[in-house]
């Protein structure tokens, strides 16, 4: 009686854990395509505003603030979008993370030179330390910027208008560093305190002016934890907080020689003698496309050539040969990553950089975009400044190929 009553309770059990899993795929497919299909219009909205703010002649005032608006909405839109990415990530244990030795140092100062126009803006005095050192510590550097900025931009947000917002740092254990962010806003209660780190809790200020949805906290809480570190706060109400993360010290990483240094690619500059290039767009959405039709009307050095799906892309890859392919990954009939092992397969297409624009944005999409050999994985809503850096480096990475190729001939 007690076998089949163990056993009764581990198929339920197995069961239990079966129904899960089952759901948590299922969450995770669901919201790998719901950043989908909300990335695909910002790419449209954001990509559109990107070129009228920079084009030619120069917006008025009036329209530049309105633009300024647009931009300032998408991109807070995109940063939302990621932050329900990543906590369904963590809490799937599907969130992938490099620890390595990192200066800390560094980070401080990327940090700070991201954060100060906000600051400046709000009218809030922000100071940073003067470290007495390089401390490393063992983290991932983009999840230490992305915890920082967002304790950095809460204590401005919540700040009180003329305040101040100090960050300094206490190495007192050979083993942890502490970094600490203090505020001079209104302070929470003892109530609140103890509700900051849940899910989508605004702490009753969902009614004020401030923008947000209470994951950003616990985003950053998570992160910490698998880091191997801790995260707390304390406030005083009228006075202010102080919201601090503690980061386990590590030893400086042994440097060794980087021999690709030298193949740093800067900027493309263009003169009446640059060649004419062509490129192949993918791409079966007309809004994208028009997109970025317009944005090469900026590049006279590029001949712009279109396909809506990927068979008829490696029909016209095979006739005209590209300098450069950009291709999407969701296509009529095959996909892109499709498409990009037939054309690497095909001796004539090969040697072809392939440029990877979708709006699959999970990171193992782009794992997976990386590992079947797309020269670059970028992501929708495109950012101007690093397609158009992109694609320089893969006009230089195909102008090398040929050059290669026709030497070997010789």
């Amino acid at each position: 009686m007690l076998d089949q009553a163990l056993n009764e309770t581990n198929i339920k059990l197995e069961s239990a854990k079966s129904i899960a899993e089952k759901a948590n795929l299922a969450k995770s497919d669901f919201l790998s395509s719901m950043s989908h299909e909300l990335r695909s219009p910002l790419n449209a909205i954001l990509g559109f505003a990107q070129l009228i703010e920079s084009g030619s002649p120069p917006l008025t005032p009036r329209q530049k603030s309105n633009i300024d608006q647009i931009l300032l909405a998408g991109w807070y839109l995109l940063d939302l979008i990621n932050e329900i990415l990543d906590l369904a990530l963590i809490e799937s244990g599907k969130l992938l993370l490099s620890l390595e030795p990192m200066s800390l140092n560094e980070v401080m100062s990327d940090c700070q030179a991201m954060i100060e126009p906000q600051a400046q803006k709000s009218g809030i005095s922000l100071t940073f330390p003067q470290f007495d050192r390089t401390y490393f510590v063992k983290a991932d550097r983009t999840r230490v910027k992305q915890i920082l900025i967002n304790l950095l931009s809460n204590s401005i947000k919540y700040n009180r208008a003329g305040g101040t917002v100090v960050v300094n740092y206490s190495a007192n254990t050979a083993e942890r560093i502490r970094i600490s962010i203090t505020d001079t806003g209104e302070g929470l209660s003892v109530e609140n305190l103890s509700q900051l780190f849940q899910p989508f809790n605004r702490l009753g200020r969902e009614a004020g002016t401030e923008e947000g949805t209470g994951i950003g906290l616990v985003v950053s809480k998570r992160l910490v934890e698998l880091m191997g570190g801790a995260i707390g706060a304390e406030s005083t109400v009228g006075k202010g907080s102080v919201f601090w993360i503690e980061l386990n010290r590590t030893n400086a990483p042994h440097m060794a020689l980087d021999d690709d240094k030298s193949l740093a690619i800067g900027p493309a500059k263009i003169s009446a003698d640059t060649p004419l290039r062509t490129l192949l767009y993918v791409e079966d959405n007309p809004a994208n496309l028009l997109l970025v039709e317009n944005l090469l009307e900026r590049r006279p050095d590029i001949h712009l050539l279109s396909a809506q799906d990927g068979l008829r892309g490696i029909e016209i890859a095979r006739a005209s040969l590209p300098d450069v392919i950009l291709m999407d990954i969701n296509l009529p009939g095959i996909s892109g990553i499709h498409a990009l092992k037939i054309l690497r397969k095909d001796p004539t297409t090969a040697h072809i950089p392939v440029i990877a624009l979708s709006a699959n944005a999970m990171p193992r999409d782009i794992a997976k975009g990386l590992e079947v050999g797309f020269f670059r994985y970028l992501t929708k809503p495109i950012k101007l400044n690093e397609f158009l850096d992109t694609l320089d480096a893969a006009i230089l990475f195909s102008e090398t190929q040929s050059a290669s190729t026709n030497t070997g001939k010789i």
